[in-house]
């Protein structure tokens, strides 16, 4: 009697989903949605026809999505390749910043 409970007992665990920490190329993929994002913003800011709360608000997002990147790049501290990327971002993030500030000061 206890051999087919524990043999259901395994084959119900069995099916159980597993707590993954990483999928592989998770990362990847966030990584690559946030350079896209940042891409789009860059373009963006680049308008002549940006009001400045407008250009204050790319400048926001902007920096937003850098943040979150970089917590990504700082997250796979083994990959080289990543860490220019953080850096770009982080340029980009000060040049919206700066456009924001020319902006304001401009008013």
């Amino acid at each position: 009697m206890r051999a087919p409970c524990l043999a259901l007992l395994a084959l119900v665990l069995a099916g159980c989903p597993k707590q993954v920490e990483r999928v592989a190329g998770t990362d990847d993929s966030q990584i690559d949605a946030a350079a896209a994002r940042l891409e789009e913003l860059r373009l963006k800011e680049q308008s002549e026809t940006l009001s400045c709360l407008e250009r204050c608000s790319v400048a926001q997002q902007t920096c937003a999505v850098t943040e979150d990147l970089c917590g990504l790049v700082e997250a796979n501290p083994d990959r080289g390749d990543l860490p220019p990327r953080c850096v770009q971002a982080r340029e980009q993030c000060a040049q919206a910043n700066g456009g924001c500030t020319r902006c304001r000061s401009g008013d």
